[in-house]
């Protein structure tokens, strides 16, 4: 009975892998799918460069405005439930992607946008809750996923529309892979009692609003998301006025969202081997910055040395933020509530990337402008990682009250 017991619970921990990394895949390519074809939507639809710069910040700053929004749908309809109806929002906007009129587009991303707010910020939670001694390095997995569904986006953006014979067609496409994770999600998804939630209990918004620690990761989150967002929304037309073609700066940005995968699962990893994660941070920050630096502004030989610190910077940097959800809070509750702060106000800090790289533009900004923009953003990211990677955690004490141990 006890064998049988202990092989039903592992059967249960790998099925919840797999749902991790099936769910994780789906929550970049509605982002990286839509930077290749920039250039594509601007010359059909006449949009300006300051609408495309719109349209490249709406995603992100609905992670941000949404992902609060997650705690308290978990709290009345669970978190499986909530996760189930977020893949729901993300086929359906998806899929509006589909049709060919501008509104329908930012209607489209907008819905996407929110849905992998609300998606992502519970996928810390419900970690820590079903892997509580290995959340850190589940996290990278998670990541590793999320990366490889970012890399998928980017490379098969060009040729998914040429095959389909439109831009609009090639991004509602990704819309089938959202509704398989949305099946086996609804199949599969572990089942718990909810959780009973004590009224006045120390951990709410307020508390945490309350603690320096919080508004560290947060920060840390939001300046880091903003270069990634940015390299998600920009890097292709970045690369193309450096005088890269369109297929090949899609294949560059492909490459290096690929080598993220390497980075993404070995980040947690490297943050074990010593006391805090501030090292590590550090490590893949300045990778990220070197690797950006080559990209726009070094030789172009190098440009393959750029593709590679930069994707192994930016798996790190990402991995990393998300396990410091996890280790710096005692539960699966604080995670969730410490996850809906740092995505959300992150996410919404990170979306001025994006929207600043495209009023630049549209001001005709140079290459070495924006690299010394970019630089000043891993600087400031650099500052806050130092704080949030400090060897702290965010607790409940025995007197009911939030602290920070």
């Amino acid at each position: 009975m006890f064998d049988e017991s202990r092989a039903l619970q592992r059967r249960h921990l790998w099925v919840f892998v797999m749902l991790m990394v099936l769910v994780g895949l789906n929550l970049r390519p509605a982002l990286s799918s839509l930077a290749p074809l920039l250039s594509r939507i601007q010359l059909e639809t006449g949009l300006s460069a300051l609408a495309i710069g719109a349209l490249t910040t709406l995603p992100v700053l609905c992670l941000g405005l949404f992902a609060p929004l997650a705690p308290w749908l978990s709290k009345h309809l669970g978190p499986e439930r909530t996760l189930g109806v977020a893949l729901l929002m993300l086929a359906a906007g998806l899929l509006l992607r589909g049709i060919p009129l501008p509104f329908w587009l930012f209607g489209g991303t907008l819905l996407a946008g929110a849905a992998i707010g609300i998606a992502g910020t519970l996928l810390p939670a419900l970690v820590k809750r079903e892997l509580p001694l290995g959340a850190d390095l589940m996290t990278g997995v998670y990541t590793m996923a999320l990366c490889l569904g970012g890399a998928l986006g980017a490379g098969l953006s060009i040729p998914l529309a040429n095959a389909m014979g439109s831009w609009h067609a090639g991004l509602a496409s990704w819309s089938f892979l959202a509704a398989v994770a949305l099946v086996a999600w609804l199949m599969l998804m572990p089942h718990r009692e909810k959780e009973v939630s004590i009224p006045g209990a120390a951990g709410s918004m307020r508390d945490l609003l309350g603690q320096p620690l919080a508004w560290h990761v947060m920060l840390m989150m939001g300046s880091q998301s903003s270069l990634a967002y940015i390299v998600f929304g920009w890097l292709p037309t970045l690369l193309i006025k450096r005088g890269y073609g369109e297929a090949e700066a899609g294949w560059l940005m492909a490459t290096s969202i690929m080598v993220q995968l390497i980075s993404a699962l070995g980040a947690p990893w490297l943050a074990r081997l010593g006391r805090d994660q501030r090292p590590a941070l550090v490590i893949a920050l300045m990778s990220t910055g070197l690797g950006l630096t080559l990209l726009l502004v070094g030789p172009m030989g190098w440009r393959w040395m750029g593709v590679v610190l930069l994707g192994l910077g930016q798996g790190a940097n990402f991995s990393l933020a998300l396990t410091l959800i996890v280790l710096r809070t005692s539960s699966s509750r604080l995670a969730g509530k410490l996850s809906g702060l740092a995505q959300g106000g992150g996410y919404t800090l990170a979306a001025m990337g994006p929207l600043g790289i495209g009023i630049l533009l549209q001001l005709d900004a140079g290459l070495t402008t924006l690299t010394l923009v970019l630089l000043g953003i891993i600087g400031l990211c650099i500052a806050f990682a130092l704080m949030a990677g400090r060897n702290r955690r965010l607790d409940i004490s025995d007197e009911g009250i939030l602290i920070t141990r």
